[in-house]
């Protein structure tokens, strides 16, 4: 496996925001983690890459302990991330911010190597154009598609993707959803949650359910979407749930 959660909590006082959740990843699999807003479902993501520590139970990764290890430790051993509100360094050129990935990811790249990966992943997620225009200066999906890039630099062998979708139109949302795909033909394993949810049904392997910090339910897209408990908390209604798994099979 190359994750592997047992029982992780986490509490912040008297508000328990994760509770005993336990899943393995093997690698190679997209991992869809859905649930309603305030579900827990970013903060597991920040107790699996080191922002938080768990306050019970144990993350591993590639067979290594890396319960509350620093995030940096995470990325050293090939652990990458995006968040949902994307976070590019403004001052710094498209480039330049890639480069930083490459820098401080698995590889610890110097910087003549860093620049060559830099240049191959702005390629690969259609930003080469744009290279040294200031990252402030990008829209919205291209923000996205920067945040995904300075993840990929690091070189990672799991990649955490909080809520890539979000905030795209339809045109853009497609685009994403084939940059995902050839993240993972190239290897790379994914964990990703989204509320869009024919994009989080068409590519997972598996999904998970998160609500009020538990793990409610877990298995394909087709045995999540027709549990009688993530309809109720979730999809809302049973015939949401059958449109679903129909655009999920197609």
């Amino acid at each position: 496996m190359i994750l592997q959660v047992n029982n992780v909590t986490k509490q912040f006082g008297g508000l328990t925001a994760v509770k005993n959740v336990t899943f393995d990843l093997p690698p190679g699999q997209i991992l869809g983690l859905i649930g309603p807003n305030g579900a827990g479902k970013t903060t597991l993501f920040n107790c699996i890459n080191g922002v938080y520590t768990p306050t019970r139970g144990k993350v591993s990764f590639r067979g290594e302990d890396i319960t509350g290890a620093p995030t940096y430790r995470a990325a050293r051993l090939g652990l990458a991330r995006t968040h949902q509100i994307v976070r590019p360094l403004n001052e710094l050129t498209v480039r330049e911010n890639v480069i930083v990935g490459a820098c401080y990811g698995r590889e610890g790249l110097g910087l003549a190597k860093a620049e060559h990966v830099a240049d191959e992943v702005l390629a690969f997620v259609g930003l080469a154009a744009r290279a040294n225009l200031l990252a402030g200066s990008l829209n919205v999906a291209q923000k996205k598609r920067l945040e995904m890039a300075r993840a990929l630099a690091a070189r990672p062998y799991l990649l955490l993707l909080d809520e890539v979708l979000a905030g795209l139109n339809t045109a853009e949302v497609s685009g994403m959803i084939a940059t995902i795909r050839q993240i993972r033909e190239q290897g790379v394993t994914i964990i990703m949650i989204e509320h869009i949810m024919h994009a989080v049904m068409n590519l997972s392997d598996r999904i998970i359910v998160l609500n009020y910090g538990e793990m409610i339910a877990a298995g394909t897209p087709e045995e999540v979407s027709q549990n009688p408990q993530v309809i109720e908390a979730y999809l809302g209604d049973p015939e949401l749930a059958a449109r679903l798994l129909e655009e999920e099979k197609r």
